[in-house]
């Protein structure tokens, strides 16, 4: 099959041919990759920021954000079937951990992460476990959400654990509405009654961010803080959602906070530094976010079967994978998430 590696970290990756996957265990599934999401993270890894983190060998196969077409099931599975077409939740877990027996799957003490530590789906096929397969509603394509897999799944997990924070007298502060703040934003609008706030520094994607219902929006510049404070009475908001989470944001981000507000760190790349003494008076919480449970993406498909929660998507062929890589790394994809279609 053809796949995308990495050979070497700091080194563009390659379309190989490689060998099909195949069933290894008795809760393995065997999936047709209808689509794989280009991701930020595959930025990351090919730079070796995830090199010692996940200690996987080279080379091997990225993508994480997956879904297609159930070919081969095995001996153990139920309840999916050869012809299912699925999205696969990004993690391989156990299911017998602590973690996984309170429903806190993304924390097992055993999983496996196609695409970080082990190969992934930027491929024809992936192999996966019956845990991490969810079944698409009728009506919904592997294509169309895909990207779901990750980087929805984040957005949606953030902005979950935010939902007590956010009534309708709250007003919540995305930073970046770009590929993966624009499923923030859509989540927010559809689990929260709170006003949101949209800060980038395109004024395309704030375009964007107007059409899918943002009630307010901020272009990014000097003023950016002093912007978003005179929009909230001059406290700041409740939760601020960063999901650019470097060159400069974590500073903005919490200085948009609010007093005993919340700074959600999503996006990542840079670094936090705020004084203790701050965070004592002002009682601020900097709460970190990973990618979200089984659960939460179950959630997420039954938002997307709605039309509650879209992509804006841009597709490339399996073999043009390193231009949709290098679209991302440019820029040149605002608000919009590259697909790669074997």
């Amino acid at each position: 099959m053809k796949a995308v590696r990495v050979h070497e970290y700091g080194k563009p990756a390659s379309v190989d041919d490689v060998p099909d996957p195949e069933l290894q265990g008795p809760l393995d599934v065997l999936v047709e990759v209808g689509a794989a999401g280009v991701c930020r993270t595959d930025l990351h890894i090919l730079e070796g920021q995830w090199a010692q983190k996940s200690g996987v060998g080279l080379p091997y196969v990225i993508g994480h954000e997956n879904a297609g077409t159930v070919l081969e099931v095995g001996s153990a599975v139920t309840g999916i079937a050869p012809g299912d077409r699925v999205i696969l939740h990004p993690l391989v877990t156990c299911g017998l951990c602590p973690a996984c027996r309170r429903g806190d799957d993304v924390h097992c003490a055993n999983s496996e992460f196609p695409g970080i530590d082990r190969d992934g789906g930027m491929a024809q096929f992936l192999r996966t476990s019956a845990r991490s397969v969810v079944t698409l509603a009728e009506g919904l394509e592997p294509a169309a959400v895909a990207a779901l897999a990750d980087a929805g799944l984040t957005a949606q997990h953030a902005v979950r654990k935010a939902v007590p924070l956010l009534p309708a007298t709250a007003r919540a502060v995305i930073v970046g509405a770009g590929g993966l703040g624009h499923i923030g934003l859509q989540c927010l609008l559809a689990m929260t009654p709170a006003e949101v706030v949209v800060v980038d520094r395109s004024a395309e994607v704030l375009e964007k961010a107007r059409a899918l219902g943002a009630h307010r929006t901020v272009l990014a510049g000097d003023d950016v803080v002093a912007e978003v404070l005179d929009l909230t009475d001059g406290l700041g908001a409740e939760v601020v959602f960063d999901f650019v989470g470097e060159h400069g944001t974590e500073a903005q981000g919490v200085a948009m906070t609010r007093d005993a507000g919340s700074y959600y760190v999503i996006g990542y790349g840079g670094e936090v530094r705020v004084p203790t003494i701050d965070l004592i008076s002002r009682e601020v919480s900097v709460v970190g976010n990973l990618v979200g449970s089984y659960t939460d993406l179950r959630d997420l498909m039954a938002l997307a079967a709605r039309g509650l929660v879209t992509l804006s998507t841009k597709r490339y062929p399996l073999t043009s994978a390193l231009e949709a890589l290098d679209d991302l790394d440019g820029g040149r994809l605002p608000g919009t998430r590259a697909i790669l279609v074997p």
